[in-house]
């Protein structure tokens, strides 16, 4: 215990000090304000009236309401808090790799064991921090422009169901840990962080039917924002997430554990 908590602190002096903990958090918040500005541009058009781009975009919303705002901000969770957590992981393990310190760092007497999960806990932590800043940020500015349809029940009820879509999500970045170590870098983890990303738009649309035994589609099953068609996650589909979290923390630890580093 005593090497983890050793192992957590450097892994979170490192985070604080980084340029990238910053970004994260300037990008997300400019997320949330973007959102908020294209409900503005909704409903007022007028604003957008020397912005084709602009106003193309906020022809897209329906209506302008809370009701439209909260579904932006779940579709965000499954797509921007998708790539988050995994950029994120393939910061935090690759660095190592392309710092070339990962020699020195398996020469500390500290348990490999101890390093990787304390690299894993500060990646939860982390996307979890920034999903938390994307809701409250675009929570603000919904109230700064005054959207129409607030109501406690409706706000309770989102809340719940973003929280637990971004923890799901978030569940899910281990598998992207794990195949950084075992690329030694950035390129590969990336590419394979979009496709799963654009996989998972192409199984919903092409085979609805897998969708709840998909790990990266269950939590937009959870959200709802696949539609009212689409099939609801089963008891099988958390199993199946859980595993493939599961999968991805044990594939990272022993990596450290036995991989050839040399």
């Amino acid at each position: 215990m005593k090497g983890l908590i050793v192992a957590f602190k450097t892994e979170l002096i490192k985070a604080l000090k980084s340029r990238m903990l910053w970004g994260t958090i300037i990008f997300f918040s400019f997320i949330a304000v973007m959102l908020a500005l294209l409900m503005l541009v909704a409903r007022h058009p007028e604003i957008a009236a020397k912005s084709e781009v602009l106003d193309m975009k906020a022809s897209l919303i329906s209506k302008a309401d809370w009701a439209t705002y909260f579904g932006l901000l779940l579709q965000m969770v499954l797509t921007v808090g998708s790539l988050g957590p995994a950029i994120v992981a393939i910061w935090v393990f690759g660095r190592e790799y392309s710092d070339r310190v990962i020699k020195d760092l398996l020469a500390l007497p500290v348990s490999r064991y101890s390093i990787v999960s304390a690299k894993l806990l500060i990646v939860f932590f982390w996307s979890f921090l920034l999903l938390i800043l994307l809701y409250a940020i675009g929570l603000i500015s919904g109230l700064l422009i005054h959207l129409d349809g607030w109501n406690k029940e409706l706000f309770l009820q989102k809340t719940q169901v973003y929280f637990m879509s971004a923890f799901l999500t978030v569940l899910l970045f281990p598998v992207i840990a794990f195949l950084t170590c075992m690329s030694r870098g950035y390129l590969l983890p990336v590419g394979i962080a979009i496709l799963t990303l654009i996989v998972t738009q192409f199984v919903f649309i092409g085979f609805p039917g897998i969708t709840p035994y998909f790990p990266w589609a269950i939590p937009g099953l959870y959200s709802g924002i696949a539609g009212p068609a689409s099939p609801n996650p089963q008891g099988l589909s958390y199993i199946i997430i859980v595993l493939t979290s599961l999968t991805g923390i044990a594939g990272t630890a022993l990596w450290w554990r036995y991989a050839d580093h040399h």
